[in-house]
């Protein structure tokens, strides 16, 4: 095992250590337009759900919800198919996905990138090195749905390596990949919160077959540049 890797383990101990299992991240600093009230609670009830603290992106981010284009994120915006949220819970992964897409925008430096796509794997970072690969092919995508696991890593998270396959979100075990980002970000970013019950909307999740999930919805095409 090398220094880093035993670095980043004895680190992913620490902070699993620091966050009780039952915690919640809340925060993010965004707005959110279009859609009915059940399409943006479950906006709010995704990020709500996840262990990481969506407020260290500034913002605001402006969210979307149009059923075209395809679910997508570009610097400081993110676009959300309402049938995909209509689905409920089982939107909830693909929120994260694309708001973890502002992390990279925001907050990441070429240094990290090169960092975290070492750690990931992946062809190349994102779409502008090489526009037509295998989407678990981009760093940027790996790096996305990896943060949306590693942070609620929940079985009902469409994010998960089971239900998505390719190597996307199992670079890394969730608690090394928060120490990761941990050491990137700062402590700051995965410090959890108890949501009060006026911070989630309490609508039950519209949960249908995984078979009615439409993979497109979710793998638009996250340019980097507006």
């Amino acid at each position: 095992m090398s220094g880093k890797c035993l670095l980043l383990c004895v680190a992913a101990a620490l902070v699993s250590a620091s966050i009780p299992s039952t915690a919640r991240a809340i925060g993010g600093n965004y707005t959110i337009s279009g859609g009915n009230a059940f399409e943006r609670s479950q906006v709010r009830q995704a990020l709500a759900a996840s262990s990481f603290n969506w407020s260290v992106v500034p913002g605001p981010v402006t969210i979307t919800i149009t059923p075209e284009p395809a679910s997508q994120a570009v610097p400081g915006k993110i676009l959300l198919d309402p049938a995909l949220l209509d689905m409920g819970q089982f939107s909830w992964g693909v929120v994260q996905h694309e708001y973890a897409h502002q992390v990279d925008f925001a907050l990441l430096d070429d240094e990290s990138r090169s960092e975290i796509q070492s750690a990931l794997g992946g062809s190349v970072w994102c779409y502008d090195a090489a526009p037509v690969l295998p989407h678990s092919q981009y760093a940027c995508e790996r790096f996305a749905s990896t943060l949306a696991w590693a942070f609620w890593p929940s079985p009902s998270n469409s994010m998960s390596p089971a239900t998505i396959g390719g190597g996307e979100s199992s670079g890394m075990a969730p608690a090394v990949f928060r120490a990761l980002v941990t050491s990137i970000l700062g402590a700051s970013s995965v410090q959890a919160v108890m949501p009060s019950a006026s911070d989630v909307p309490r609508y039950a999740p519209v949960l249908l077959p995984a078979l009615r999930h439409n993979r497109v919805a979710c793998d638009g095409y996250h340019r980097r540049s507006a």
